[in-house]
């Protein structure tokens, strides 16, 4: 710091930062020394005052043309006031960054001992041997220092201009740090340019025209960023909700909805027995049960229980959820539904819950009846797997629940599967499942009946013979049988008419059985020759021999991947069949070939009898293999034709080649003394297409089609 006193001892301060500016410069024009011993005294007294510190340049003190010399000289003709001002300049608080918390003495010696090592002589090249000008600007006193707060930092700086002349970039950077940056006018701006004078309202206007710009681009901005957030905070609630929806994160509330929530009894009083057709002893089984429901105290006076279970057993679709829903409908008892895939959950712990969930409400209204479908989905055999460890969870208890330590009186369990393979042992024990009904598919009556049934719900023909469908629909289950009734009343209003009638009847069971008819394939007239004479070779076989299936159709209209087809109708079910009949079944497989060849000789035979031979050499096996239908091999079964041995194989597989070629030859013989009934019934197919059993008759008996 740099100190100036008079008699009133004012104080000027001059910032040290400044001080060393100006005497690196010391350039630049200043005031006369007057005014800046006016302004000095102003300062001081305003100082004096105020209590505050005023920060000057050299400009301000006119020190600017002053050389090292003259600037030295002022120095000592100063001296005795910087002298008597030391002491006290540091004391007081300077307007540095720096605030003196502790002077220290020249020399560690005199801060440890308190004294000086010479006696109290101060040698000449000590630190108080200063000359005035290092006094002031070169060596500062050592002491600790302390960061003074930025607000008192702040009115050390003077405001006005830096001075004039070169400053180190360094310096200018170190002592420039704090201050903040002036704001340059437009005037000024104008100035600096040097813009001419009459283009300075031009260059207002430009400047006005691209700060409004500039301004309305930022708002612009900001608009776009809000939106942006706002999407984003749009999307990023939408994906939550999303993720919420996942199994793995909405764990709380797929659990929470699969343990708590109630389980509601459905009533059955529109479903009775009279609605099941064509498993009349499976009714007869299950009118027990809904005895046992009625009039539970009938069979528990003499001691008996109820029955806890009945497994229900069948294909697909012969009746067995119907079944159970009759059998609650009937007793008129409360009935729950569940199916063996709610159970299966991939959380640890739900499907016991569901099971203990439904049997607690089925046993707050017992008596009532539980019905799971797809029994095998929950209640499949135990194994030990690492990979599932917590998979028998469900089953355990379920096989508590129906047979444990606590009673479950009144409850009847009702389990429907069609892979009873599956079920694990003790689910099927007695003590669960009591009983196991089994649902199979409907024979002939049977399937009258549920023809009949369906029938009754549209608008037939009275000269539908239900009796004809049923026995050309071998095999067909309840709801096969449904949807064929479905398919001809669709065919009919196709057609436009008003009515279903035998012939939509047969064109659905064909489409069924054949699939649909294609009628935009393009064969030409040589291949249709083949199929009708082919087609015909079947019929003519099927015919004339004995114990052959009746003939119930032939036609030469492409269907799915045959180009023609004959069906055969039996009378009744065969529950077994004759050696006869297997030998008439091969016969009739092989008048197809035998007719290509005997019209069209041997060198334009096609690939149409591949899959008659399949059939042939298949029922040609089984009578060597399964039936003991072989005089050379006799009664013995050959289940695994690779763990025979050679001479045994070849025995096998020459029994079969006798079969078929005494089969290909009875068909050969028949065709060739059957020549004119076989050529008729090729043509009567090329030009009707389709014959039914009574017009194949007619031809066969050589009359004519009139009603066509």
């Amino acid at each position: 710091m740099f100190s100036l006193s008079t008699s009133l001892q004012p104080q000027v301060t001059v910032q040290l930062s400044h001080l060393i500016n100006a005497l690196n410069s010391l350039k630049g024009s200043v005031s006369s020394n007057t005014s800046v011993n006016h302004k000095l005294r102003e300062n001081a007294s305003e100082q004096d005052l105020n209590g505050t510190e005023s920060s000057l340049t050299l400009r301000d003190l006119g020190l600017t043309d002053l050389g090292v010399s003259q600037l030295n000289e002022l120095v000592q003709k100063l001296l005795p006031c910087v002298a008597q001002q030391e002491s006290l300049s540091h004391t007081r608080t300077v307007p540095n960054i720096w605030r003196t918390s502790h002077l220290s003495s020249d020399s560690f010696f005199h801060n440890k001992h308190g004294f000086s090592r010479m006696g109290g002589v101060t040698p000449v090249f000590s630190k108080q041997n200063k000359s005035p000008l290092q006094t002031l600007l070169l060596v500062p006193n050592r002491g600790f220092k302390t960061l003074k707060s930025r607000t008192r930092r702040l009115q050390g700086f003077d405001s006005s201009a830096e001075p004039e002349g070169f400053t180190p970039s360094f310096m200018k950077g170190f002592l420039t740090r704090d201050k903040g940056q002036d704001v340059e006018t437009l005037d000024k701006l104008l100035q600096s340019k040097n813009i001419p004078d009459g283009q300075h309202d031009a260059f207002k206007t430009g400047f006005a025209e691209g700060f409004l710009k500039a301004q309305a681009l930022t708002q612009r901005t900001q608009e776009s960023l809000r939106r942006t957030r706002l999407i984003l905070l749009v999307l990023l609630l939408v994906g939550l909700y999303g993720l919420s929806k996942t199994p793995f994160l909405s764990v709380r509330f797929r659990t929470t909805s699969g343990l708590d929530s109630a389980v509601d009894p459905v009533q059955m009083k529109n479903v009775t027995f009279e609605h099941v057709k064509g498993v009349e002893e499976a009714k007869n089984e299950l009118q027990e049960v809904v005895e046992f429901l009625r009039n539970p105290q009938k069979f528990t006076a003499l001691g008996g229980k109820l029955p806890k279970g009945i497994l229900l057993v069948g294909p697909p679709g012969t009746g067995k959820t119907l079944l159970a829903r009759a059998v609650a409908g009937e007793a008129d008892v409360p009935f729950y539904y569940a199916s063996g895939s709610e159970f299966d959950e991939m959380f640890v712990g739900v499907g016991a819950s569901r099971i203990r969930n439904l049997f607690r409400e089925a046993k707050a209204n017992a008596p009532c009846v539980i019905f799971i479908d797809e029994l095998d989905s929950v209640g499949g055999k135990r194994i030990e797997s690492p990979m599932h460890p917590y998979s028998r969870q469900t089953i355990n208890q379920l096989l508590a629940e129906m047979d444990g330590f606590k009673p479950n009186e009144g409850v009847i369990i009702i389990g429907a599967t069609n892979f009873p393979e599956a079920l694990d042992n003790a689910l099927i024990r007695p003590g669960r499942f009591d009983m196991q009904v089994t649902v199979p598919r409907p024979d002939v009556k049977g399937r009258t009946e549920i023809l009949k049934w369906y029938l009754k719900k549209i608008k037939v023909d009275s000269a539908v013979e239900a009796e004809v469908i049923a026995r050309g629909t071998v095999g067909f289950s309840g709801a096969e049988l449904e949807n064929l009734v479905n398919q001809a009343a669709l065919k009919a209003a196709v057609d436009g008419k008003d009515m279903v009638t035998m012939k939509e009847l047969e064109f659905a069971k064909d489409k069924i059985l054949m699939g649909p008819e294609r009628r935009s394939a393009e064969i030409d007239k040589k291949n249709k020759e083949i199929t009708a004479y082919h087609e015909s070779g079947h019929a003519i076989i099927a015919y004339y021999t004995k114990d052959a299936m009746p003939i119930n159709k032939a036609t030469i209209m492409p269907r799915g991947p045959t180009l023609g087809h004959v069906s055969m109708l039996p009378e009744n079910d065969r529950w077994s069949e004759t050696r006869s009949q297997l030998l008439a079944q091969m016969d009739v497989s092989m008048g197809g070939r035998v007719a290509e060849e005997l019209i069209f000789g041997s060198e334009n035979i096609t690939t149409g009898a591949s899959s008659d031979f399949d059939s042939a050499t298949k029922i040609a096996k089984m009578m060597v293999t399964r039936f003991g239908m072989s005089e050379k091999l006799g009664v013995m079964t050959y289940a695994d034709l690779t763990k025979q041995s050679p001479e045994t194989q070849a025995a096998i597989e020459h029994e079969v080649r006798t079969l078929l070629r005494d089969s290909y030859e009875r068909a050969k013989a028949l065709l060739k003394s059957r020549s004119k009934e076989h050529k008729n019934l090729a043509e009567a197919l090329l030009r009707y297409e389709t014959l039914d059993a009574k017009e194949i008759q007619l031809v066969l008996e050589g009359k004519t089609l009139s009603s066509r």
